[in-house]
């Protein structure tokens, strides 16, 4: 008999359900976009119910598409949005208020607060995490302060909170599980990586009653069955990570020193540091990676913000190209970018430089220069960028008597362009490597959900299963890939000399 593996991936702009056989192949695929909900600039908001819906829909889709029944399902595994917020009322199961999401500023003013009053190390020595409204620790104080009789009710042991992971969890068990895993608990800022547990001093400081909590696993584990008449008959629910540790864990990046980069809208970098917990002096978050064991393991982790967007923009804002594919042809008709950089930071400029108030710039322009000039270079910049990631999570690395990354593994929309792929070889001068299956985020989470429920015995034999589709080798010298992220970080300069 074969054996199937269903992946929930929950998104933030889409939500995603993926049928993959046992070697990690796609068999059926179904999707239905996600409103977005904003209600003043900075708010963001996901209706949970949505999430629920859309996500219930496509799983139901996807079993119909791959002609399978709830009975040839093996396990389920949960991806998901990280640090989206929901709370919901315990015995209604209704939400109290629209999901919170990752993007949304509003609890900045708590942030500000928590760092004046120094607080900042404690959190970063605890959590990994700095002081920042994207965790969802700040959005939950927000929720309790905010909505009538919230606080009231969580005293009283009346709500459950939870990140997107949990609330799908409770909606497929019929509410009969409250958990998590760590590596969404993690991006909390309520989380103690090192023992695992919440961490009554960081609740006590935000105000946050215990007893909203989930219970934590980790991500390759036993977090319930669904109920029968959610898929039409119960299958267990053996895997769940946050969306980037999926990746990481849907790439084969098992061991310290192994990375990946997500080319997406931005792009998402992270590099496992195995058991040791590290903390960097790159300005690079340190999280929780998936964990397959009781056994805590860590990734360093650093984003992009404008990466496969500078793309958008060239189509929507210079109208350069009609459709985002035509971007490859225009940059490839030039043999380099004559000279121009472009530094998109059009909302600042993300790890490692840290410079939320820095804005986009073209340099280098003259009276020979075409639009085919800038579209490459704003192509190499999402290399460069990268590049100058990798270059601090290395040194990270090396300080800690740690091995520099040796290749890099990439998925996410664009690492299609081959152009690019290449770049970012000759930039970082190590192997840039693309793998057979590119949707390493659902792949992540059906891997751990494949382990929990012994389909799979080790996380050696997923190693075995990793295939690359194609290498992408240095082909400049280091010299001259020296001397191109030297001009890099002088249009970074000017970019930032306000």
């Amino acid at each position: 008999m074969t054996t199937y593996l269903l992946a929930l991936d929950q998104g933030t702009s889409s939500s995603r359900s993926i049928v993959f056989d046992t070697q990690g192949r796609i068999v059926a695929s179904a999707q239905l976009e996600l409103p977005q909900i904003y209600p003043q600039p900075g708010w963001v908001e996901h209706d949970p119910r949505e999430i629920w819906r859309t996500q219930l829909s496509t799983a139901k889709e996807v079993l119909a598409k791959a002609g399978l029944k709830a009975a040839d399902i093996r396990s389920v595994g949960i991806t998901n949005q990280r640090e989206t917020t929901v709370v919901w009322n315990r015995k209604t199961g209704a939400p109290i208020h629209h999901g919170i999401v990752w993007q949304d500023r509003r609890a900045e003013p708590t942030c500000v607060q928590l760092r004046e009053a120094g607080h900042s190390d404690t959190i970063l020595q605890k959590t990994g995490l700095r002081i920042d409204a994207y965790f969802s620790g700040t959005k939950l104080k927000w929720l309790l302060d905010n909505v009538p009789g919230a606080r009231a009710a969580a005293q009283a042991g009346e709500l459950a909170f939870g990140t997107v992971d949990c609330w799908l969890i409770w909606q497929l068990t019929g509410g009969k599980r409250h958990v998590t895993d760590v590596s969404n608990a993690s991006r909390t800022m309520l989380f103690n990586v090192h023992s695992n547990q919440w961490d009554a001093d960081l609740l006590a400081l935000l105000d946050i009653p215990a007893g909203l909590m989930p219970e934590v696993l980790p991500s390759a584990a036993d977090f319930g069955q669904t109920a029968d008449e959610v898929l039409g008959g119960s299958i267990k629910i053996g895997g769940v990570a946050g969306d980037q540790q999926s990746a990481l864990f849907g790439q084969a990046c098992f061991d310290a020193g192994m990375a990946k980069n997500t080319y997406g809208t931005g792009c998402f970098m992270l590099m496992h540091t195995g058991s040791s917990f590290q903390t960097s002096s790159n300005g690079l978050l340190t999280t929780s990676a998936a964990q397959a064991g009781s056994q805590p393991q860590f990734a360093l982790e650093g984003s992009v913000f404008v990466g496969g967007a500078v793309v958008q923009w060239l189509r929507d804002g210079l109208q350069a190209i009609e459709h985002s594919g035509q971007v490859q042809q225009l940059a490839e008709s030039v043999p380099d970018s004559g000279g121009v950089m472009l530094v998109p930071a059009f909302t600042g400029l993300g790890a490692p430089y840290w410079k939320p108030d820095a804005r986009g710039t073209i340099t280098g322009l003259t009276r020979g220069t075409t639009m085919a000039h800038i579209a490459r270079a704003a192509l190499e910049s999402i290399a460069y960028q990268s590049a100058a990631l990798l270059g601090a999570m290395s040194r990270d690395a090396v300080a800690t008597g740690g091995t520099p990354v040796s290749e890099l593994r990439v998925d996410g929309g664009a690492c299609v362009n081959n152009l690019l792929m290449q770049f970012q070889a000759d930039l970082l001068g190590i192997p840039v490597v693309r793998p057979a299956c590119v949707e390493t985020t659902a792949l992540g989470a059906a891997y751990l959900a494949g382990l929990s429920s012994g389909v799979y015995q080790s996380t050696e034999e997923l190693s075995a299963l990793w295939k690359a589709e194609r290498r992408f080798l240095p082909t400049l010298s280091k010299d001259r890939a020296d001397e191109l992220m030297q001009r890099w970080e002088q249009a970074v300069r000017q970019t930032t000399a306000q």
